[in-house]
Order: structure tokens, then C-alpha cells, then sequence
């Protein structure tokens, strides 16, 4: 019996309604992404109906163009505007939302979420080197979105050294070795910004900091729908795996997994994964700590279910709050990051008090 059997033998859910709920909620949530992201695309200071939308998706499709002045201007807003922003928002909350819950498994931390790696400081980081000191312009115009993405590579790189490859790695020494590097590399974000004396560089890495989808554009989307699809497929794979040492280790190893080689696997998939999204979005809170909880409830803990689902609703859910974002003050947007932050807080106090109440 292979380690996959073992723990399906442990983790799956044997409870017939509980199987049936599972995938009704998968089936809800599928067939809640296109009616979002239409939604998505046609809500803004430019209001569009969902038909002109679909009408403007179609004329994109088949290199046609509108006839009228009103469709011309929806082909415009639809095709360079909101498509990009609203896929590229989708593909970002679900990498968000599958790290959380893959991460919350190998490290067995109910509180533990995509930027437990310091992912988010060296993409910080490398933004700030590109907008402040001209790096980008050295070392052949890289783009701010390209400077984060290395640097959110060279914090997973500090942090695969640190705990080494041949120790035994527990879940402590990775969320040790997490906090130490993003501690560190926010210091050094933070003293560019003191250093700088260019004030529209400042407001530019600020803004970058708190969570932005305003720069997307079609030319981000492929990186990053590759990486969704590579870590969720990856990490569905390991399910199994993942139900396994999220009982701990001495089960892990019993049933024939290594824990200390699926945690360094895990790292580096979604760091990988969650570089590529933090490279065009900035710093956005709270989706990965609180979709998995709410995916949990929906269809149980097996990795296998959970994943994909969290993926799904953490799409739903970014692009959901990024049209809130950019239309409730209009013309003026709301930082995605602040806004995740003030709609996840109430979540996660509900989370705990209904925890406190089963427990």
C-alpha cells in the first residue's frame, strides 16, 4: 500500500453527506467564476451591462470591432482595462488562498499563511531597490513587477539556507526561519524608503506595499495562470501527503512520507508560486489566512478537496473585493491590501469565536 492509500485510509471522508456537500460547493463555486468575473469586468466609473461584456469578449475573440461609439468603448475598457485586472485578480487570490492551506498543513498552524516564508518582504524589497534606486534602469530596465519577483526568490533562497538541506526540518525551524528573513528584508525595505529623497518614489513603493492591481495587464497574466495551475496541480498531487503530516510527523513517517522533504517541496512550490502573484499585486493580507478556514468548513479537511476549493474561492473572493476596491470611493481606489485586511479581520474573530464555542 503506497503512502497516498495509507493516508487516504486515515483522512478521507467516508460520511456519504459530507462527500455530497464537497462536491456541490465545487460545483456552486465553478459555476460562480464566470458570473463574478463578469460582473468584475463590467463594474467601474465606465458602467457596462453583463451583454456588453460578453458581446465585447466575443468581438475580442474573433478580431472583430464595434461598429458603434458605445461598443468601440466597451472594447476598450473590457479588453485593456478591467479583462486583465479581473483575470490577473482571480489568478492571484486562488495562488493565495492554495499556499495558505497548503502551508497551514506542513507547518500545523491554524494561523499560518502565504507570507510565513518572508516572500512578501524580498518582493517588497525588490520593488523598492527598482523605484528608489534606479536598479531597473542598470540592469536593463527590469520591470518593478520583475524586481519583486527576484526578490521574493532571493528570500526563499536565504531561507532554504538557513535551515539547511540536510537538517531534519520541523514545521518551528521553517516559521522561524521565515520570520527571520522577513523581518530582516523588511528592515532594509523600510530604510530604503527613510533614505529616499524623491517623495513620488516613496507614495510609489508605499502604494505597491499596501496591494494594488491597478498596473495589471495582459502581459502579467501567463507567469502567473502558469504558476496557479502548476502549484494547485502539484499540491493536489501531494494531497495525500499533506493529510498524512498534518497529523504529525511520527504518523507521516508510519504511513511512509518524509515530512521533512514534503516541507521543503511545499516551500519551494509555493513560494515560487506566491512570488509570481505578489509580483503584480503587491502585498495582499488576509486571503490566505482566512479562505483556507472558510474552504474547510465547506468541504472538510482532505487536501485533496481542500485545495482546489480554496483556490476557487480565493479567486472569487480577491476579485470580489478588488471591484469593491476600485468602485465604492470612485474615482479614488482603496489599497487592496487595506481593504482584504478590514473585510478579513471580522472574518477571523468569527473563525475564533465559533472555534471557541465547538472547543
Amino acid at each position: 500500500m503506497t503512502v497516498e492509500e495509507r493516508a487516504d485510509d486515515v483522512k478521507s471522508p467516508t460520511v456519504p453527506w459530507l462527500r455530497r456537500r464537497a462536491a456541490a460547493a465545487i460545483v456552486l463555486l465553478c459555476a460562480a467564476v464566470p458570473v463574478v468575473v463578469v460582473l468584475g469586468i463590467a463594474a467601474g466609473q465606465v458602467a457596462l451591462t453583463p451583454a456588453d461584456v460578453v458581446d465585447a469578449t466575443w468581438r475580442a475573440l474573433t478580431g472583430t470591432t464595434g461598429t458603434t461609439d458605445a461598443a468601440r468603448l466597451a472594447d476598450t475598457v473590457v479588453g485593456q482595462l478591467r479583462a486583465p485586472r479581473v483575470l490577473l485578480g482571480f489568478c492571484v487570490g486562488a495562488i493565495l488562498a492554495a499556499s495558505g492551506a497548503a502551508l497551514q498543513a506542513v507547518v500545523r498552524n491554524d494561523l499560518a499563511d502565504p507570507y510565513l516564508l518572508g516572500i512578501t518582504s524580498g518582493a517588497s524589497l525588490g520593488a523598492a531597490a527598482v523605484i528608489a534606486l534606479g536598479i531597473g534602469a542598470f540592469a536593463g530596465a527590469i520591470s518593478t513587477s520583475g524586481g519583486a519577483f527576484v526578490g521574493a526568490l532571493l528570500a526563499l533562497a536565504i531561507v532554504l539556507v538557513l535551515v539547511g538541506p540536510r537538517r531534519r526540518l520541523g514545521s518551528g525551524r521553517l516559521v522561524l526561519a521565515g520570520l527571520a528573513v522577513g523581518y530582516a528584508l523588511s528592515a532594509v525595505t523600510n530604510l530604503i524608503v527613510v533614505l529616499s529623497d524623491n517623495r513620488d518614489a516613496i507614495r510609489a513603493i508605499t502604494f505597491w506595499m499596501l496591494g494594488s492591481l491597478g498596473q495589471a495587464s495582459w502581459a502579467d497574466l501567463p507567469l502567473v495562470a502558469l504558476a496557479l495551475v502548476a502549484a494547485v496541480g502539484v499540491l493536489t498531487v501531494w494531497g495525500r501527503r499533506l493529510d498524512a503530516i498534518g497529523l504529525g510527523d511520527d504518523v507521516a513517517r508510519s504511513l511512509g512520507s518524509d515530512p521533512d522533504r514534503l516541507r521543503r517541496n511545499v516551500a519551494v512550490v509555493t513560494a515560487v508560486a506566491i512570488a509570481a502573484a505578489v509580483a503584480v499585486s503587491g502585498s495582499i493580507g488576509f486571503v490566505g489566512l482566512v479562505v483556507p478556514h472558510l474552504a474547510r468548513g465547506l468541504v472538510g479537511a482532505t487536501h485533496r478537496v481542500l485545495l482546489p476549493t480554496s483556490a476557487l474561492l480565493g479567486g472569487i473572493l480577491l476579485v470580489a473585493a478588488d471591484t469593491l476596491a476600485r468602485t465604492v470611493l470612485a474615482p479614488r481606489e482603496i489599497p487592496l491590501g487595506i481593504l482584504t485586511a478590514l473585510l478579513g479581520t471580522p472574518l477571523l474573530l468569527l473563525l475564533i469565536a465559533r472555534r471557541s464555542r465547538d472547543a
